[in-house]
């Protein structure tokens, strides 16, 4: 088992080591407050986990910066590296501890069928059962899990990762860095159609996908071909799980589409855009630079920069907020205008007689 000191980590993130024999103490894992042991490195980032802090057992935690330690900390304590961002600076502690992934040999397995026209670049790794069609190029130092199939006229770029069962469709184009995990189809046909007045009319779907660099897309995500023209993903994007993205959709750079997103047709999202899972983009909209849309909330009209909209149909998020806190109140208004109305109308009768 891999082991640490946590001088070796402090180095890592820049930040002073624990003074005295502490430096040398090593940690062979990475717990949450409540389950490390003494050889583990647990992680703290808010005030909301002091009490948590105040009983671990761990060989020492990651501190973030604005968290008001008890002073003094107490003798049984364990040592602690305060950092500017708890979250970021674990991030880097994982890689030391993250097992490799599995990954295919270099080279191409027996199994492969790569059509003549292909190229592939060196130091490649194709595993079994993988397809690659006519005239299709893979970049240097690719890998190909098992079941891959990339059909022709296909660009990857240098050190891209498709993890099994992967579908590449005709003429699409993906950057560098780019890591597509299990189950994912790039260039489906777009959904359209066309009542000709007996049937639904398909129409060709005879554009194509463009992923950029650094994009990571997670497991059975379909990302739909254009109409005509792209669609495209910007680059450094996160995709999770589960996301649809429709034909022609434009995806700026270091957005972040949580589970279950869907972008209809021709959505347009700007830089840095946030998806709440199981939120949905209606077609033909726009969300400007550094928009955000809360978790099982709908878009109908063009989101301004940097707002935060939530609900269905979406609005401000403070007016959203205001809205529900009255309709809590709704069956006590409800009560009071029955009895308002009745007052009113015994005041009528009283008038009338």
């Amino acid at each position: 088992m891999k082991s640490v000191t946590l001088r070796e980590i402090a180095s890592l993130l820049g930040v002073p080591a624990p003074a005295g024999a502490e430096a040398g103490r090593a940690v062979s894992g990475v717990a949450t407050l409540g389950d490390a042991g003494p050889g583990d490195l647990s992680f703290l980032g808010s005030d909301a986990y002091l009490k948590q802090f105040a009983g671990t057992r761990a060989g020492a935690v990651i501190v973030q910066k604005r968290v008001k330690l008890p002073d003094p900390a107490g003798a049984a304590a364990p040592p602690v590296l305060v950092v500017d961002d708890a979250d970021l600076a674990m991030a880097k502690v994982l890689r030391l501890f993250a097992p490799p992934v599995p990954a295919p040999p270099m080279g191409v397995h027996p199994t492969a069928q790569i059509a003549p026209t292909a190229q592939i670049a060196p130091m490649a790794a194709i595993g079994a059962y993988v397809v690659i069609g006519e005239r299709s190029r893979v970049g240097h130092s690719c890998v190909l899990h098992p079941g891959v199939v990339i059909s022709d006229d296909v660009v990857l770029g240098d050190g891209c990762v498709l993890h099994a069962n992967v579908v590449v469709r005709e003429r699409v184009t993906v950057g560098n860095r780019v890591i597509i995990h299990a189950g994912s189809v790039l260039g489906t046909d777009g959904f359209g159609y066309r009542w000709n007045g007996q049937q639904h009319e398909k129409i060709p779907q005879i554009g194509t996908v463009i992923i950029e660099d650094d994009v990571e897309i997670g497991s059975c995500v379909c990302i739909d071909r254009a109409k005509f023209a792209d669609t495209r993903v910007g680059r450094g994007t996160k995709i999770d799980n589960l996301v649809q993205v429709a034909h022609n959709v434009r995806i700026g750079p270091h957005c972040i589409i949580v589970g279950q997103a869907g972008m209809a047709g021709s959505v347009t999202l700007g830089s840095g855009v946030i998806l709440g899972g199981q939120s949905a983009v209606r077609d033909h909209i726009t969300m400007g630079d550094g928009s955000m849309l809360a978790a099982c909330s709908g878009v109908m009209e063009d989101v301004e920069p940097k707002q935060v909209v939530s609900g269905l149909p979406a609005l401000p998020h403070r007016q959203t907020l205001r809205e529900q806190a009255a309709l809590r109140h709704l069956p006590e208004l409800r009560e009071q205008v029955r009895k308002l109305a009745a007052e009113v109308e015994a005041l009528r009768n009283e008038l009338g007689k």
